[in-house]
């Protein structure tokens, strides 16, 4: 039995999707446009309510929303693949720590920064709260930036937060600025690149960014 994820190109299906590949699990792609509004459409919603991208659909029929629901579960299922540290350990805590803190400081604001008219009363400036939102990005991808020691985010080596933090480094925060200011960060992201199993997904999802 296979796994099945909802999501689009570029969005953040790209940190469910390499989780999966690293686990050599098989799975179905199965596009969602955002382009043409297709998370709003019924069917989708049928599958996460909330609109909202990557779903994951697990062999046994439910559905995991969130993208960090997402990899933590499947840090779960695979423990062989050892996309975290062992659990209880002080190296988990820190994974978990970590992951939060870009889920919840960096992850919500990318949506005003990509739609921020979303977000401002008719007549407002929509232009000047994506320039705040995407200022608030860099800030907090600046701790990430700083907190780096190694060629990845934890001592013990490659986990799902690389992915993660990989994946944020393509969105929001601009290239000029991502090569000038986020040095360790560009090399982590270059090493998640080229991981055979994430090398051909970054392609596809990353190649035009």
């Amino acid at each position: 039995m296979s796994y099945t994820l909802y999501g689009d190109l570029g969005s953040g299906a790209f940190s469910a999707e390499s989780a999966l590949a690293e686990t050599g699990a098989p799975y179905n792609f199965e596009l969602v446009s955002l382009e043409r509004n297709e998370q709003k459409s019924p069917q989708f919603l049928a599958i996460n309510p909330s609109g909202k991208m990557p779903a994951l659909r697990l062999p046994e029929g439910d559905i995991v929303t969130e993208s960090a629901a997402i990899l933590l579960t499947l840090a779960d299922h695979f423990p062989q693949a050892r996309l975290l540290p062992p659990g209880g350990s002080v190296a988990r805590a820190r994974a978990y720590r970590w992951l939060a803190f870009m889920a919840a400081e960096i992850y919500p604001i990318v949506e005003i920064v990509d739609y921020p008219e979303r977000f401002t009363p008719d007549g407002g400036d929509a232009q000047a709260l994506r320039r705040i939102a995407r200022d608030r990005i860099r800030e907090r991808i600046l701790i990430i930036e700083r907190m780096i020691e190694g060629p990845f985010l934890l001592s013990g080596g490659f986990s799902i937060l690389d992915i993660y933090a990989a994946m944020f480094t393509r969105w929001s925060i601009g290239r000029q600025w991502r090569e000038a200011n986020i040095p360790k960060l560009n090399t982590l992201a270059g090493a998640v690149s080229r991981r055979p199993a994430i090398a051909p997904l970054w392609e596809r999802h990353f190649n035009r960014v």
